[in-house]
């Protein structure tokens, strides 16, 4: 019996197991990447320039008011100022029924979402946010909204999914 190819096996499966160990444990960043904004629909999407094309990001997390309702165009704006023409991280989560990635979109560290919520320009979309920072998104709802801020300052404003669905009937 040849030891030596014995031994060789057991190496090239240690290896191979290793690797498998390491995709497991590791947090998986190889999908993220870069890119350029160089549009935005409205407050939570926005296109992003990748592999020479640009790719409609909605934005994980967060639903900003439709382009119709109060504070939809000052979403919008306020999303546009903070990345428009900028380079932006991408990290996308799931690809929605309208083929578009729904992302985490970093700049300067900061996640877009997160500064939009603290912002009062859109609420928690507690209904797809599921990850663990999520209920701390919904904290800064709560304090836009004990602040005032942004759309907080209206008596009763209107979640964008509740103005869609009146917008079908």
């Amino acid at each position: 019996m040849d030891v030596s190819a014995g031994a060789g096996m057991v190496f090239k499966n240690k290896s191979v197991a290793f690797v498998i160990v390491l995709l497991l444990v590791m947090p998986c960043t190889g999908a993220a990447w870069q890119g350029k904004v160089v549009g935005v629909a409205d407050g939570d999407t926005i296109t992003v320039m990748h592999n020479g094309r640009g790719e409609k990001i909605r934005l994980y997390g967060v639903d900003c008011p439709e382009k119709k309702q109060d504070f939809g165009t000052k979403a919008k704006q306020f999303t546009s100022g903070m990345v428009f023409g900028k380079v932006v991280d991408v990290e996308p989560v799931v690809t929605d029924r309208y083929g578009r990635t729904v992302g985490l979109v970093k700049i300067d560290g900061k996640y877009l979402s997160e500064e939009i919520i603290k912002a009062g320009l859109g609420w928690v979309y507690t209904k797809y946010c599921d990850k663990p920072f999520c209920s701390g998104w919904k904290k800064l709802e709560g304090q836009a909204r004990q602040n005032k801020t942004g759309l907080w300052t209206m008596p009763n404003p209107i979640p964008p999914w509740e103005f869609r669905r009146g917008k079908k009937l």
